[in-house]
């Protein structure tokens, strides 16, 4: 966990939160997300603690509950059925979600109570139903136990085509997200509340995804400096770094295609980390379809490591602060996101930025004011041009500067704070509201 940087705040000492997710381990959103509002929290005084299926937070504060994990097998087959979309639900479903959910209450109940839980923080067990039973479970304690919750959404079970065709609606509608006074509702952007609302009828508030910008990265230093040379790189090359998992929607494609146009300036395409829970069918997909357009692409996530060090084969392993320090341009081409860390990421360590428009980057990052190339549907040849010139242009060090200032003012530990100052007051009252 990242230490706080200041004296805890008066005002909340001893009080005890609780996160609750499918997994908070690695480097997911979800839980490098955890991290930074653990941060912060405990900057206020509060006592973070962290319950869910699988956990790498310290393990006095943690508590798992296997068949929380949305990859527990029979977690797995439950959600199969319940988003076959091919007829009514079978009863013995339904009587196997209910007797999980019990279960899971029972382990989650005891929990929060060892734990001494004030407030409850669910991190999307209540928005998207990778594990239906968690979300009725955690509904049920939370009323058993007269505990306020922030339920924290990053995705919702309607931006997911794999979960439009569902035998289980009446459970969406009670868990995902529940109606609940005693529960705060907090999404990540301005589209995802406008839907929010529409839906479920219900408030909730926004706030964006956020990096501590008080604090600015210490310089790069060896081994990190190795890391360009280890990846085939000459001291002029380009390096064109996409900080992003291997998944379609990522479109990586885009990023092929302009390092196809900047050959001429020996770049290289690096992509830091690898497929996950998609598959690598995408991944074959570019390495067919670089091969045919010439251009060099390295997958480096058999290299990225929380830590650096040194593989059996004499390969060093780099952190992800190092590929960013080492990276000439950042691409991030998504099609969609939900906000963008790899952009604030980008920003954080004052790197030049080509971003397609996604949606969410036109209504709440783009209005802000960054200097970044941009493109709507594809690269183009000003497009490309607008990349050479701003990568070749004296005023460079003043573009990474300005971006890190309206990051800072606009998506800082600050602003995330004085968000949850209000929110925890009022989830402390048990009954919240809304």
């Amino acid at each position: 966990m990242t230490e706080s940087r200041q004296a805890p705040s008066s005002e909340f000492q001893g009080t005890r939160v609780a996160f609750v997710s499918t997994r908070i381990a690695g480097k997911d959103g979800v839980s490098l997300e955890i991290e930074k509002w653990a941060t912060v929290l405990e900057r206020l005084g509060v006592e973070c603690y962290y319950i869910a299926g699988e956990c790498d937070r310290p393990a006095e504060r943690s508590a798992v509950i296997e068949a929380a994990h949305f990859r527990h097998p029979e977690i797995m087959e439950m959600t199969a059925q319940a988003f076959r979309g091919d007829g009514g639900r079978p009863a013995r479903l339904t009587d196997r979600i209910h007797a999980r959910a019990r279960l899971i209450r029972d382990e989650l109940n005891q929990a929060l109570q060892r734990f001494g839980i004030d407030a409850v923080i669910a991190e999307n067990a209540l928005t998207i139903p990778m594990n239906i039973p968690l979300g009725v479970a955690l509904v049920w304690s939370l009323e058993e136990l007269s505990l306020g919750c922030i339920a924290h959404h990053h995705d919702f079970y309607w931006e997911r085509e794999r979960y439009l065709d569902s035998v289980v609606d009446d459970l969406l509608r009670y868990a995902f997200p529940p109606a609940l006074p005693r529960i705060q509702h907090v999404v990540i952007n301005q589209m995802a509340a406008e839907e929010f609302s529409r839906r479920t009828g219900l408030y909730c508030r926004i706030i964006p995804n956020v990096m501590d910008f008080a604090h600015p990265p210490p310089p790069a230093v060896e081994p990190g400096g190795q890391l360009r040379s280890q990846l085939g790189m000459g001291e002029n090359d380009w390096m064109v770094l996409q900080p992003t998992r291997v998944v379609a929607r990522k479109g990586i494609e885009h990023s092929v295609e302009l390092v196809r146009r900047l050959r001429h300036r020996g770049a290289k395409l690096v992509i830091s980390h690898a497929s996950g829970d998609e598959g690598n069918a995408y991944a074959n997909f570019l390495g067919l379809f670089s091969g045919v357009m010439g251009v060099p692409m390295v997958f480096a996530d058999r290299w990225l490591r929380d830590e650096e060090g040194v593989a059996e084969d004499g390969s060093r392993y780099f952190t992800l602060a190092d590929f960013y320090q080492q990276a000439d341009l950042v691409a991030y081409p998504s099609e969609y996101e939900g906000f963008g860390n790899a952009f604030l990421e980008a920003v954080y360590y004052r790197k030049p930025i080509l971003c397609k428009r996604y949606a969410v980057f036109r209504t709440d990052i783009e209005p802000c004011g960054f200097r970044v190339v941009t493109f709507d549907d594809f690269i183009t040849r000003d497009t490309v041009g607008a990349v050479e010139t701003m990568l070749e242009s004296a005023d460079l060090d003043e573009i990474v500067a300005h971006n890190y200032r309206i990051a800072r003012r606009y998506f800082s530990y600050e602003v995330l704070e004085e968000e949850l100052r209000p929110l925890l007051r009022r989830a402390l009252m048990g009954r919240c509201g809304n």
